[in-house]
């Protein structure tokens, strides 16, 4: 089968961004990161990839927030229902500006919503932890898509668990380094070593898809 490539962003939202002095903003995701992200989505949209976005979509009660537990504070661990559970400040939620995607919507070509179970956590963008699935397998699959591009935020959590999700699933997973941020140095560090280990690709840049175009040799 010809491989055809697709693009995901992962939660470019400004809940995570020190652009948007977002409650959970990732090191290094000010402006000059996000002007980055947006520069180098638009050149590959006008190349002829595909692109998708991954957008956490919370309810304004979600167990993964630490109101929702009372006398819990920010970052607090707990068993839930047999699992360890970070709980997050309150962000992402339905409808509110700091779950909006930094990037024009005019871009993807869809938006896959992931976190919208109010009783279960959801990093990946294929499934949350109740194995219920979003629609960016069935969305791929439709585009007859083979090999993923991923990028964006977080490394460690949302970036690692969509790139994991996809080789189980029989992609070619790429992720790129320069176009993603990671809330701790150390499970970022875990995390691609992990992520290299199941078969992912590191990239630093996007580099090889730009010059496959310029050699007329993208795989799309």
């Amino acid at each position: 089968m010809e491989e055809k490539t697709g693009i995901i962003v992962i939660d470019l939202q400004g809940d995570f961004t020190e652009l948007k002095s977002g409650p959970l903003a990732v090191k290094g995701t000010d402006s000059n990161y996000v002007d980055k992200v947006k520069k180098v989505t638009k050149k590959l949209k006008e190349i002829g990839y595909p692109i998708f976005a991954t957008q956490d979509w919370h309810p304004h009660n979600h167990i993964s927030f630490y109101t929702s537990h009372p006398g819990k504070n920010p970052f607090d661990l707990i068993l839930y229902r047999g699992k360890k559970q970070v709980l997050w400040p309150p962000h992402c939620v339905q409808g509110s500006d700091g779950a909006k995607i930094l990037i024009e919507e005019t871009l993807f070509d869809a938006i896959i919503q992931k976190g919208k179970a109010v009783d279960l956590e959801s990093y990946s963008g294929f499934k949350d932890e109740g194995e219920n699935i979003t629609s960016l397998h069935p969305t791929l699959k439709a585009r007859n898509i083979t090999r993923i591009i991923t990028y964006g935020i977080a490394i460690d959590y949302c970036v690692r668990a969509t790139c994991l999700d996809g080789i189980e699933l029989g992609y070619q997973v790429v992720m790129v380094k320069d176009l993603s941020r990671g809330v701790d140095p150390e499970t970022t560090r875990k995390a691609i070593k992990e992520m290299k280990q199941a078969g992912v690709e590191i990239w630093n840049s996007v580099d090889p898809l730009l010059n496959d175009a310029s050699s007329g040799s993208k795989g799309n």
